[in-house]
Formats: C-alpha cells, sequence, structure tokens
C-alpha cells in the first residue's frame, strides 16, 4: 500500500493520494510491512518515530517524493527576537516547548568527553548556519575569535542561555553581527532525534532522499546508549540512501549500541572503572543479550551527503556489524571544534566487523575514518581521503585533535585497506596490528606506530587488551594486547609532501616528534626495526620452546611483509624494506577542487616504473595472527586485487598504486 503525506494541506487526511496525511508522524504510526510513505517536498518540523518493522522482502520504505525536498528537522523557528544592544538580541522560549527534554538545560556529556566548556545540546542557527556557544553574557556582548575553530570568521557569532524559573523560560542570547534576526531565518534545535524509533528491533526500514537536519543529540560514546539524528536503533537491515544529513549536535547517524541501563557512561558517573573495562563489559554483555550476526547490523547507507555535524558523521558500536557504507559524501564534522574527545570523525566504528566502506569522499573532517577496536574483517576500498588534518592558522589542542585520514586503533585485524587516496598531512594513525595496504596512493605520514595502545598509566602497566571474534561472526574468541606489526605493504605509492610548520612545531612543543609518535615522514619508515617472517618465527621453534624464561618474544612486535611499494618525493622504506622503488624525480600531487568535482593535480605518472609487481590476493596476504582469519571478503571467499579505484581491470604484472592506467589520475575522482 502507498500512503501520501504532503506538509501544504490545511487538514490531515487518511494518507490517500487525495487526501494525504499532514505529518510523517501519522503515517509512520500506520505503515506496515510492504507499505510505501511518499512524503512531498516541504518542512516537516517532527520527530519521526517508526512504529512498526518491515520484513527481509517486504520492507517499509520512507521515500521523499523529490530528492532533498523533504525536510525533516529537529528545529523551530524562533522570532520575537529584542534588540538588547548592538548585534545582541535576546528571546524567550517557553519551556513547555522541549517536553521532558530541554537542550538548553543538558548539557554535553559522556564517556571520553573531554570539552572543557560545558556546552549544550541546543544550537542557535542563522539561515542554516550554527552558531557558537558561550558561557556569560559578556562573551556575547564583546565576542572574540577561537583560534581553534576551522572557520574562525564564523566563530564571532556567539549565543549564551540561561533560565528564568519563576517564568519558566528558557532565555537566549545571540549575537547576529549586524543581521536583524526578525527578517531572517533564525532556528534552534527543540528535538532530540529527528527519524529514530524509540524502541529497539524495528528493522528493515528505507529511508530515500530526504533533508534531514538540526537535532539536539547527545555525546555518542561505545560504552553508552548511542543516538544519532538518524538510525535503526539497534536492529537489523536498514538502508539509508540518497539523504541529506547535517546539523546534528553530535551524530548524524547512529549504528550503534543499545541501552545497557547498569552499563551507561559508568566511567564518568560512577568513576571506579575505566572506561576500557567497561567497554569489554559492554561488548560481552551485548553477546549475552542477543548481539548476533542473525538479528543485529547488516544496514547500508548509500550515496548520502553527510556534513557539519559535531561529533560524527556516522557512529556505531556493536550495533553496525556487517554493513555496507558506500558512495557518500562526508566532511566538514567537528570543524568548530567545541566538542572535544575520543569519539569524534566523518565516521566512528567500533566492531566494525565484516564492513565494507567504498567509494566514499571524506574530507575537511578533524579525522576521516576512525576504526576502533574489532575492525576484523573491515574493508575500506576506493575511498578518496584528502584535508583531514587542522588548517594553518588553527591553535591545535590536543593529539586527538591532530587527525588524520584513516584512525585504526587497537585492532587485530584483518583491516585490509586498498586503493583509496590517503591524501592529507597524516595519512593512517596506526596503533594497531593485523591490517593491510595494498594498492593504496598515500602522500601522508603514518603516526603512533609502535605506541598508543596503553591507557595512560604513570606509574603501573595499562596495556588494552582487547577482543577478537569468531571469523564472520560477532562471538568473542579471546582478548589481547596489541603487539604492533603483523602488517603487509604491498604496491602502495608513497609521496612526501612539504611538512607544514604547524604540525612539526605541535609535534616538537609537546615532546611529541619522534618516529613512533606523530612522525612526519611518509612513508613506511615507522617499522624500522621490525622483523620479516622468517626472522619472526625463528624465536618459535621447538628447540628454544623449551626454555620458557622467554615470554618476552610472546608480545614483541611482529612481522611486517612488504613489496612492489613506490618512494617518491624523499619519502622513506623502513629498514627492512624488500622489492621497493626510489624514483629520483621530484613529483606534483595536489588536489584541485573545479566547481562541484575534484581532480588530482599530478605528473607522477610519468615517473612511475613500470615493474613486475606481484598481483596480490588473499593468498600473498595471509592471515591475521590474533584471529587467525584471511584477508578475505565477510562470505569467507578470497579477493585477488584485480581491479583499481575505479573499478578498472588490472594487468597481470600491475602498476603500483590505485590507478591501473595513469592518464585516469586526471579524471573527476568523486
Amino acid at each position: 500500500m502507498k500512503i501520501y503525506v504532503s506538509s501544504a494541506v490545511g487538514r490531515s487526511g487518511d494518507g490517500s493520494e487525495q487526501h494525504p496525511y499532514k505529518t510523517i508522524s501519522q503515517a509512520a504510526a500506520m505503515a506496515q510491512p510492504g507499505d510505501e510513505v511518499l512524503v512531498s517536498s516541504g518542512i516537516y518540523r517532527e520527530y519521526v518515530n517508526p512504529a512498526n518493522a518491515g520484513t527481509p522482502d517486504r520492507r517499509i520504505v520512507y521515500r521523499s517524493v523529490e530528492k532533498n525536498g523533504a525536510v525533516i528537522t529537529g528545529a523551530e523557528q524562533a522570532k520575537n527576537w529584542v534588540n538588547l544592544e548592538g548585534s545582541v538580541w535576546e528571546t524567550r522560549i517557553p519551556n513547555g516547548v522541549f517536553g521532558n527534554y530541554n537542550p538548553y538545560v543538558v548539557a554535553v556529556h559522556g564517556d571520553w568527553y573531554n570539552a572543557l566548556k560545558p556546552v549544550h545540546t541546543g544550537e542557535v542557527y542563522l539561515n542554516g548556519r550554527s552558531f557558537y556557544e558561550v558561557m556569560s553574557r559578556e562573551e556575547v556582548l564583546r565576542p572574540s575569535i577561537y583560534k581553534g575553530s576551522w572557520d574562525q570568521p564564523g566563530t564571532l557569532f556567539k549565543w549564551y542561555t540561561e533560565q528564568d524559573t519563576e517564568k519558566s523560560e528558557t532565555i537566549i542570547l545571540a549575537n547576529f553581527q549586524g543581521v536583524d534576526p526578525n527578517t531572517e531565518n533564525v532556528e534552534i534545535n527543540v528535538r532530540r532525534n529527528c527519524f529514530y524509533p524509540s524502541r529497539e528491533g524495528v528493522g528493515y526500514i528505507t529511508l530515500s532522499g530526504f533533508c534531514i537536519r538540526q537535532a539536539a543529540t547527545q555525546w555518542a560514546p561505545p560504552t553508552a546508549y548511542q543516538e544519532g539524528m538518524v538510525g535503526p536503533h539497534w536492529s537489523k537491515g536498514w538502508i539509508i540512501e540518497d539523504c541529506e544529513i547535517s546539523d546534528s549536535k553530535c551524530s548524524g547517524i547512529s549504528l550503534g549500541k543499545y541501552l545497557q541501563p547498569t552499563n551507561d557512561n559508568k566511567w564518568s558517573t560512577k568513576f571506579t572503572k575505566d572506561g576500557t573495562q567497561t567497554e569489554r563489559d559492554a561488548i560481552c554483555q551485548a553477546q549475552r543479550e542477543g548481539w548476533t550476526k542473525e538479528k543485529i547490523g547488516s544496514h547500508i547507507i548509500r550515496r548520502c551527503n553527510i556534513h557539519d555535524c559535531g561529533q560524527t558523521g556516522i557512529v556505531g558500536h556493536l550495533g553496525g556489524v556487517f554493513s555496507i557504507i558506500e558512495d557518500n559524501h562526508i566532511h566538514h564534522i567537528n570543524n568548530k571544534q567545541d566538542l572535544a574527545g575520543a569519539e569524534i570523525g566523518g565516521i566512528k566504528m567500533h566492531a566494525a566487523i565484516d564492513v565494507i566502506i567504498r567509494r566514499n569522499h571524506f574530507h575537511h573532517c578533524t579525522r576521516g575514518l576512525w576504526l576502533d577496536w574489532q575492525a576484523q574483517g573491515t574493508r575500506v576500498t576506493q575511498n578518496f581521503f584528502h584535508d583531514n588534518m587542522p588548517p594553518e592558522g588553527t591553535e591545535i589542542a590536543s593529539g586527538l585533535s591532530l587527525g588524520e585520514d584513516i584512525f585504526v586503533e587497537v585492532s587485530h585485524g584483518p583491516t585490509l585497506i586498498d586503493n583509496n587516496l590517503l591524501l592529507s598531512d597524516c595519512a593512517g594513525r596506526l596503533s594497531t596490528q593485523g591490517i593491510a595496504l595494498v594498492h593504496n596512493l598515500i602522500a601522508g605520514s603514518f603516526t603512533w606506530v609502535g605506541d598508543g595502545v596503553w591507557n595512560g598509566g604513570r606509574d603501573f602497566p595499562t596495556p588494552r587488551y582487547t577482543p577478537y571474534h569468531v571469523p564472520h561472526r560477532t562471538e568473542v574468541n579471546g582478548f589481547m594486547t596489541i603487539q604492533h606489526g603483523d602488517a603487509r605493504f604491498y604496491n602502495n605509492i608513497f609521496v612526501q609532501k612539504p611538512i607544514r610548520p604547524l604540525l612539526a612545531e605541535y609535534a616538537k612543543a609537546n615532546s611529541m616528534d619522534a618516529l613512533t609518535m606523530v612522525n612526519l615522514i611518509c612513508g613506511t619508515k615507522p617499522y624500522d626495526g621490525y622483523p620479516d617472517e622468517k626472522t619472526y618465527l625463528a624465536r618459535f621453534t621447538k628447540d628454544n620452546f623449551s626454555d620458557r624464561s622467554d615470554r618476552d618474544k610472546y608480545y614483541d612486535h611482529m612481522p611486517v611483509w612488504t613489496g612492489g611499494n613506490v618512494y617518491f618525493n624523499g619519502a622513506q622504506p623502513f629498514d627492512g624494506e624488500k622489492d621497493y622503488t626510489e624514483v629520483p624525480e621530484k613529483a606534483v600531487l595536489e588536489v584541485v577542487k573545479q566547481g562541484d568535482e575534484y581532480l588530482l593535480k599530478t605528473d607522477l605518472y610519468h615517473y612511475l616504473p613500470r615493474k613486475a609487481n606481484a598481483m596480490i590476493s588473499t593468498e600473498v596476504l595471509g592471515e591475521a595472527f590474533e584471529p587467525e582469519e584471511k584477508f578475505e571478503n565477510p562470505d569467507g571467499s578470497p579477493i585477488t586485487f584485480d581491479t583499481d579505484y575505479f573499478g578498472g581491470h588490472r594487468a597481470l604484472n600491475p602498476l603500483s598504486g590505485p590507478f591501473e592506467n595513469g592518464s585516469d589520475a586526471e579524471k573527476s575522482l568523486f
């Protein structure tokens, strides 16, 4: 059955084409498996709470008739502004508007949230552009530039809130920098979510073509109930496609964890158990309570434009397993830098088991992609990363705000990164093992190789031991610390960019300018001293097994395998690298935007040698050590890397890098 919705009707009807409902919520209360809800263009200021699940063969489809024409927003227009002084205006909002959740009382908080200012989940928008919250009236009256922001001129648009308890009103002051708010579109966050089931298990829903924006979402760490502006809320089989997702206070789309009442932000509320331990507890509890491949995950997010969210574009822990995230444009995440902590990125996923992340464009994010814990069977392929680093002139607050294209943290793998363009100044933060990088173009450095896996102890050892799973399942198979290594680098191109003073000065000032910390040398150089396979295995023989006193060998660095890598502009191989080429000619490499297209300006293919590279495959890569799982497809079938960034076929002895045909580097990349 087709159900129709139009915000333009004077009075709500029965959902027929002739008499459509006025709100999406009315349709969402009625829709049954197999139904399609068709929503006409317009503004829908409502929280849509889908009541019913679809089935694998009879999905419930919610579709905007015109792509991005139907707008679901968590905001309301704020009117009746009174001028106080100069560019500063005030409005009063009756607290009854907010129901049981007032975003101007609720502060952003949670485990791993480190911002110094207690900002609220509410926001103020002028013509769709969010302001910067401050903690006093004086800061609104006399605003100053915040140097940590990636948009410093925009930081002069300030707002402040306080409560009038006698009148039960929320007071908002805002500096509009000369604009009259009563003649412009000024909005404030009112609702916590936009399209999100209030209960678990509402699966097999398709959300297609909507513009969804401006929700007062809460911080979403892995040890808490992870909400988003949009999301499946611990269910299976959602499709979110062709949507524009923007301006969530914290996270845009959540594929995250359900509420565990006895283990929800336990670190930051009860204090005695460390967050890492409560995360291990959460994983084991979820497994006891039904976290399985049959019940959870297998979502698809495709062709969405995700931008201007405060914490993440997509967040997830446990709930995103076996999902596909493809062909999305993910950009300008956490650029305001008013939120801070260890859960920020274009995508931030824990337990991305058998998740495929392909053909996405990540740029101008505090970090592009963060795969934390259990990136087992995760494949990152044919993505375009660039400018995921602080721009010149910003003030870098901490190591976590330094940023990079991909951060893989304390995972045992197998994590496969192939056919990508990693063009930010720092390409990868690799505090991990069980990884393979194949046929990438890499213009940034690898940071925190051999470091970053302890838990901050000063007097006692605090290694983080993380779980690994039965291959292609959620069941935990064991826990182990991170030894580093167990890494493969085949047929990549490394191009050293000029090292920016901003980054070098930051690293030096914070005593992080070491090869194992904020390294700025492009290439595999941080793996100096790591053994090859033969040297490593020589320590584990029947003859020396009798010497039980040598237990250190079980915790030492694991091997690194290489072949076919090419180094430009002074990029450096590690001291055990094999079968590599250093090109003496100076190559040009630059990302250029022309209109809506992004192009690669380079001449490196004029100098790139055509050598007899090996065709890389699952057989060549072998298996990640701890989970004893091969670098293979989610269904267990082998991979042969015979297609390139654009899907073109590779020769039997393929060219290094992501393009088999060098002229393809001049094409539009996204």
